[in-house]
């Protein structure tokens, strides 16, 4: 299906660092609504996106309209890159969650939500699309080596900003 002629922007937030602000990546991605590469409905608006919206392993397809490896699929590249807090918005400076606002692959750590909306546990962070747990691994958690190890594979939410 085609997208038409949209503005596309990366579901990214990056903290406030060297007297630049923070950016939330719900305020990137336009009001709405939003529909998957097969024309499924996944959210109405920015509120329902981060509340009840209808991203499942079913819905949150590639660009393409294919599925993406989640739990229990080889390999595993359910988390998906955000720097992001539940809400969508960026996390205050200080403790890393954007691996350095997305300019290091070897220092740091970000932020990944599952794009399966599945985990280890049965909490709602393992469940959690955009905010589930910091990268990790033994280069620092951003680098491509990293994101693999955990379960990714340096992959990110785009919206339709328009």
């Amino acid at each position: 299906m085609g997208a038409g002629n949209r503005t596309w922007h990366a579901y990214l937030s990056t903290q406030a660092a060297d007297g630049k602000p923070a950016v939330n990546a719900r305020d990137r991605i336009g009001k709405g609504p939003w529909q998957n590469a097969k024309g499924t409905a996944v959210a109405k608006d920015v509120d329902e996106l981060h509340g009840a919206n209808n991203l499942t392993k079913q819905t949150d397809l590639t660009e393409k309209g294919d599925v993406v490896n989640g739990r229990g699929d080889t390999p595993n590249k359910h988390d998906a890159l955000t720097g992001t807090a539940p809400d969508g918005r960026a996390f205050p400076p200080g403790d890393d969650k954007t691996c350095h606002n997305w300019t290091s692959s070897t220092q740091g750590s970000a932020i990944v939500g599952h794009i399966d909306r599945q985990g280890i546990g049965d909490d709602e962070a393992a469940h959690s699309w955009n905010s589930s747990h910091p990268s990790r691994g033994p280069e620092g958690g951003c680098s491509q080596a990293d994101l693999r190890s955990t379960g990714g594979a340096g992959l990110f939410y785009c919206f339709a900003a328009n």
